[in-house]
């Protein structure tokens, strides 16, 4: 039986309930033509490259299938129609990977290297540099001409 790979994106005000019983849809229309779905991953609400449909984040679901090809159309034409999910993408595998996607995987890994990083340091908000007064060279007083003290500074008097 041929496998493949499903991705299908969710509008972002569907909650991950209702992005998992969109999959359940998926899983029993695979299951009333002989197919079945071997893998299913939640990837979350993630930020999209750009809009879509006026979305600008989205619902990532990732379903390893096991079905005919009739089956995978019929599964195609409901997420089609299905008005919550923006877009799908089908890929017909060799095999099905083991153990957790790369997504999934990455995910782990960014949770894994922070670890402890030990006390915060004092002034933790303070960038450093020396507090700016009045000091500032567009703040300090420059000398203006004797002659006419109402005059801009750096004006030149007739005479």
């Amino acid at each position: 039986m041929p496998l493949y790979e499903c991705v299908f994106l969710a509008r972002s005000e569907v909650t991950p309930q209702q992005v998992e019983a969109i999959a359940d849809q998926m899983a029993a229309v695979l299951a009333e033509r002989g197919g079945e779905v071997r893998k299913r991953e939640y990837w979350g609400l993630r930020g999209l490259a750009y809009r879509i449909k006026k979305n600008r984040k989205a619902h990532y679901m990732l379903l390893g299938i096991a079905a005919e090809p009739p089956a995978m159309q019929e599964v195609e034409r409901q997420l089609r129609l299905n008005e919550d999910v923006l877009r799908s993408l089908t890929v017909r595998v060799e095999a099905l990977e083991e153990g957790p996607s790369a997504i999934i995987a990455r995910r782990g890994e960014e949770r894994g290297e922070r670890g402890f990083r030990g006390p915060r340091p004092a002034g933790r908000f303070a960038s450093g540099r020396a507090p700016r007064g009045d000091d500032r060279e567009e703040f300090r007083a420059r000398p203006r001409d004797e002659a006419d003290p109402a005059a801009p500074a750096g004006a030149v008097l007739e005479e």
